[in-house]
């Protein structure tokens, strides 16, 4: 069935969300940085003069929405397919049809694909000589990164648009809009209070859809008191709402976005954000291992030799988790970003590690000094290999002055240390040492 095709429907029978989806983009709610008045789309649409695009964003956010407004105004064909449903056969024929549609009587054909990521390589290879050559006008829509999901060559040839979650704002206009309109819920004579509407649109976190279902489905759950009104209240909002949902996909877009919030507020010092975006993840099913593999990784680039111990602290995470296993390791996991949170800053071993490995990089391995090779093998000693070496702990203080860098790489320095937590101590002593 056509994505957009009604007809065969029973009105009463449609959810919501699809009664209410709007006609024309003066009824389109939302997106005012793509859609606002003189934008480059919003103008693109209203002259029939659209390019391919994808349209990328979360769920309910009004891309299916925004496919039919344009299929309301195009003059062109409009065609819709289900990336799950659909097959090359079928894409194939589309693109004969389209291009036969333009040669013959010079008609235009607009595809709107939804969840565009889901169609294989080869099935979006199918689409594109037909995009490119001007036979099919493409508008995909999907919920991930295009650029992880779609082929390049045909994101080349289209523009992307992210589209945001709904604002409060815009929530509450598209519910009191429904409740009003007599295609929506506006024949039911219901009253729903604030703190009601407030409860649906926060829990719906942007989505349309899922605000606009749980508005239904609390209204058509409710009597008519004694003056024929249905009453939503608080208490029927929660009801109908129950658990607020969490939106996180593990292998798509938004994970990188949740983790990569976990890092910069691992790194920002600031626990509270760190442990939230750690239980947005536990929450979503996230491969615990994946977290502790982070603070592994950040225990040493963020905190570094500010305080060793952090490292120690995100491996002891890691211990327990294998030893205790799901939900009991969440403690300790927590007790490690929170110490890697609170512990003082230092980046000085990613700078000296990356600084060493562009200096092999640019000069390549220069000889190792006489002094310092390997004498322990036979005939070492023969070929004078370390002659000259001087064993640190025979001297005061178990240091020497020394040279311990290739002979064209005497100035090489790269460690420098901040004067943050330990490393401070580290500081001193190494500026002692390098001034002898």
């Amino acid at each position: 069935m056509d994505l957009f095709d009604l007809s065969s429907l029973r009105q009463e029978n449609v959810p919501l969300a699809v009664r209410m989806r709007p006609e024309s983009l003066a009824e389109y709610v939302g997106q005012e940085h793509i859609l606002g008045e003189g934008k480059l789309l919003r103008r693109a649409i209203s002259q029939d003069i659209l390019r391919s695009i994808i349209l990328y964003g979360p769920p309910g956010v009004g891309k299916t929405t925004l496919g039919y407004v344009i299929s309301q105004t195009t003059k062109g064909v409009f065609i819709t397919v289900s990336a799950t449903t659909t097959g090359a056969a079928e894409l194939k024929k589309l693109a004969a049809e389209a291009r036969d549609r333009r040669a013959f009587h010079g008609q235009r054909t607009i595809l709107f694909v939804d969840e565009i990521q889901r169609l294989n390589k080869g099935q979006q290879d199918v689409l594109l000589p037909a995009v490119e050559q001007g036979d099919l006008t493409l508008i995909g829509a999907t919920t991930e990164n295009p650029y992880f999901e779609v082929n390049a060559a045909l994101l080349s040839r289209s523009q992307i648009y992210r589209l945001q979650p709904l604002s409060t704002q815009d929530l509450v206009r598209l519910a009191r809009h429904a409740l009003e309109s007599p295609k929506g819920l506006g024949d039911l004579n219901c009253l729903v209070t604030d703190e009601a509407l407030e409860h649906l649109t926060r829990i719906a976190s942007g989505d349309a859809r899922v605000l606009l279902n749980n508005l239904e489905f609390a209204v058509l759950t409710t009597l008519p008191n004694e003056e024929g009104i249905r009453v939503v209240d608080l208490a029927i909002a929660e009801e109908a709402a129950q658990a607020q949902r969490v939106r996180y996909d593990k292998s798509g877009d938004n994970h990188y976005d949740v983790i990569s919030a976990f890092i910069k507020s691992l790194r920002g010092s600031d626990p509270d954000a760190a442990l939230y975006w750690y239980a947005r993840m536990v929450y979503a099913g996230e491969d615990p291992r994946f977290v502790v593999r982070r603070l592994l990784v950040h225990a040493a680039e963020d905190v570094g030799m500010a305080d060793p111990t952090a490292l120690l602290m995100a491996q002891a995470a890691g211990f327990a988790l294998e030893w205790l296993g799901m939900p009991e390791a969440r403690i300790p996991i927590a007790q490690a970003i929170i110490y890697i949170a609170t512990a003082p800053k230092s980046n000085s071993v990613v700078t000296a590690v990356d600084a060493a490995l562009a200096q092999v990089e640019q000069r390549g391995a220069e000889p190792v000094p006489i002094h310092l090779r390997d004498s322990h093998y036979a005939g070492a000693g023969k070929l004078g290999h370390g002659k000259g070496y001087k064993y640190p702990h025979d001297y005061p203080h178990h240091y020497v002055v020394q040279d311990y860098l290739p002979e064209n790489l005497r100035d090489f320095q790269v460690y420098s240390p901040s004067t943050q937590g330990r490393e401070k101590i580290i500081k001193e002593r190494l500026e002692y040492f390098r001034k002898r």
